[in-house]
């Protein structure tokens, strides 16, 4: 199918919607300046001290920093805090947002993301999946109970050593804190919020079951594929459709839509293929 009929193809399946889900990866937030840590390459032109010192990815995002070393783990991890609130938001979340409220949608977001980008840029809170946890939220390294808590901690970092000059600690045994987040080989994380979460978004699918569900993918890879496992575990159900906006890795089965571009660029392209399509389009709904 040519590309102006994919476009006009996915315009209509979001004009006759009956619910929507937003299932994000990381592509989500490269349009809003974030890096792209595809790859160790990627990754080390975002923090390029780690390829001195032979830290990729995975590496980094390891809980055992927090518990030898938690000046090192908050450099990576304050930095990013830092980064995620200084970070606005692109177009493309607010043209998400137009669809639901023009469109009248019941709606779910699935992300892989930690970033807190969806609530900042206005989504409700109820209707959020982080699969992975969030950068907004500490627990105990330990842990020496299931408590999760707000994080309102300020960092400064020495990105010449990527050490923070402060670390966060438990209120109630006073070791170190450490982001509410599912790392590599994580053991200690405490997934009691997510579990919350997954189980609004369980409700939300069986209040939508056998209706027209759309499920917009945008920058999920497969390096960590949950949230393209969720999107074609949805897509599979009765009348449900999946639109994979990817750049790099837009493959789907039919009678799936793949648009191989990035998450602002294939919003975008979706509205004005509905514009120009006969049915009616997201954006003037």
């Amino acid at each position: 199918m040519k590309l102006a009929k994919q476009l006009q193809q996915g315009a209509q399946w979001l004009s006759e919607a009956q619910a929507l889900i937003i299932a994000a990866g990381a592509g989500m937030g490269v349009d809003s300046g974030l890096p792209d840590f595809r790859g160790d390459s990627g990754f080390w032109r975002a923090y390029p001290l780690y390829e001195k010192l032979g830290i990729n990815f995975v590496d980094a995002a390891n809980p055992e920093h927090f518990e030898r070393d938690p000046h090192f783990g908050w450099g990576f991890y304050g930095h990013r805090t830092n980064l995620y609130r200084e970070t606005v938001p692109h177009q493309g979340f607010q043209l998400l947002l137009r669809w639901v409220e023009r469109l009248g949608l019941d709606f779910f977001v699935a992300t892989s993301n930690v970033d807190g980008q969806f609530q900042k840029a206005g989504f409700c809170q109820d209707n959020i999946l982080e699969f992975h946890g969030s950068i907004h939220y500490l627990q105990c390294t330990r842990p020496c109970s299931g408590k999760i808590w707000d994080n309102r901690e300020s960092f400064r970092i020495d990105t010449e050593t990527m050490r923070a000059d402060y670390i966060p600690v438990c209120s109630r045994c006073g070791e170190a804190a450490r982001p509410n987040i599912l790392m590599f080989g994580d053991y200690s994380w405490l997934g009691d919020r997510t579990q919350r979460q997954e189980e609004r978004f369980r409700t939300f699918l069986r209040r939508h079951n056998g209706k027209k569900i759309v499920v917009v993918e945008l920058g999920a890879g497969t390096a960590v594929p949950t949230v393209r496992a969720m999107s074609e575990r949805v897509g599979a159900f009765d009348q449900a459709r999946v639109i994979r906006i990817n750049p790099r890795e837009p493959q789907i089965e039919h009678p799936h839509l793949s648009l191989p571009c990035g998450a602002l660029e294939g919003l975008r392209a979706l509205l004005d293929g509905g514009a120009r399509g006969e049915g009616k389009s997201p954006a003037n709904a």
